[in-house]
């Protein structure tokens, strides 16, 4: 078969992204396609910064472009990503690709100390992140990044001023706890908070994102009505842990998504404190809040079940001294990371197969 752009987009066209289930052709996946006499090199752009399907994806395309052209030729394949989006000319952060709300419907779940560390792991994958605390009344994220102490700048653009996030771990960050004293209570009612979010949304430099995290307090509040007024959200991410009581509450956070009027697709559950595992005895698991009570969620409402994050004394501290348990090697880490690269699928499945967000209407 003689050497052709077309012809080898004809090739390539029988390799499937497997999370995807289309081919990298009709994904628009190949692109730059050199050819000399004998050697052709192309990029195949992923839509996530880390696919642990990488090698899998390379070795099918020469698989396919050695049947078809034979082996004499070298074939040098460059593995790039780009994350991808269906947000497009949006006024409000224009420059950010994804957003996505981290909820619980139920307190102490370990939500805040599940996005800090999904938006660290997303960070070290290479991708572009930013954080909101929308807990108003209850900020924990300056705490958690270790920086309690920082202000963020302002900056004039035109007639308007701009806040500068403040940045740490390779993450922007936000939150009211970097605006008012660490010690004094935020006694502020639906519509003040409601304010503070759209403000942090809209009135700070974010900049290019590739993914926008939004951690929400508990409950199914004005917070979270603001929110998907405000900007269309990408998906949502449910934490709980394994116990009933906790799962009574997920069920409710996930049913507010799923209104008809809200309609935000779950990107899927994560089970927190899923087990514990005493740091002497890795292989050692016991279940003190229950079993599988966060997939049994995801399989009720049928969603993605992303994974379970087991209870250690290393999360505990990390969070208190402000260094996130993902950047310490050890189980966390692992289970972090993996979390961050299956929710990262997840925007992209989503991001190929459904229709963009719209921002919600509710009338009074």
């Amino acid at each position: 078969m003689q050497i052709t752009k077309e012809a080898i987009l004809k090739s390539l066209s029988k390799v499937q992204d497997p999370d995807l289930k289309r081919d990298l052709v009709s994904l628009g996946m190949i692109q730059n396609i050199q050819i000399a006499s004998d050697q052709v090199s192309f990029k195949v752009v992923l839509t996530t910064p880390a696919c642990p399907l990488k090698e899998v994806i390379k070795n099918n395309c020469l698989e396919e472009l050695e049947s078809d052209f034979g082996s004499g030729i070298k074939w040098d394949i460059h593995m790039t990503s780009q994350v991808t989006t269906v947000r497009d000319a949006t006024p409000v952060l224009p420059q950010v690709k994804n957003i996505i709300a981290i909820a619980s419907g139920k307190g102490g779940v370990g939500k805040s100390t599940t996005s800090v560390n999904l938006a660290v792991s997303l960070a070290e994958l290479g991708a572009k992140v930013g954080l909101i605390d929308a807990d108003i009344s209850g900020p924990s994220v300056p705490t958690m990044f270790n920086v309690e102490g920082e202000q963020p700048a302002v900056k004039k653009e035109g007639d308007k001023n701009v806040i500068i996030p403040v940045t740490q771990y390779g993450v922007k960050l936000m939150s009211i706890g970097f605006l008012t004293p660490t010690d004094s209570a935020v006694v502020w009612r639906g519509p003040m908070a409601s304010s503070a979010l759209r403000q942090f949304i809209s009135d700070v430099d974010w900049g290019e994102l590739d993914y926008l995290l939004i951690d929400l307090p508990p409950g199914t509040s004005d917070i979270h009505l603001t929110m998907v007024q405000t900007v269309p959200v990408t998906g949502a991410v449910i934490v709980t842990t394994p116990q009933k009581v906790a799962l009574a509450d997920a069920n409710k956070g996930l049913s507010m998504f799923r209104q008809p009027q809200i309609n935000v697709p779950i990107l899927g559950v994560i089970e927190n404190m899923a087990y514990f595992t005493p740091e002497e005895l890795p292989e050692n698991k016991y279940y003190l809040f229950g079993k599988e009570g966060g997939r049994k969620l995801a399989e009720k409402y049928q969603v993605p079940f992303l994974g379970e994050v087991p209870i250690v004394q290393s999360i505990r501290e990390s969070g208190d001294t402000g260094y996130p348990a993902v950047l310490k090697k050890g189980v966390t880490q692992d289970a972090y990371m993996e979390l961050a690269e299956t929710v990262a699928r997840q925007v992209a499945i989503r991001n190929a197969s459904d229709k963009k967000t719209e921002i919600v209407e509710i009338k009074a």
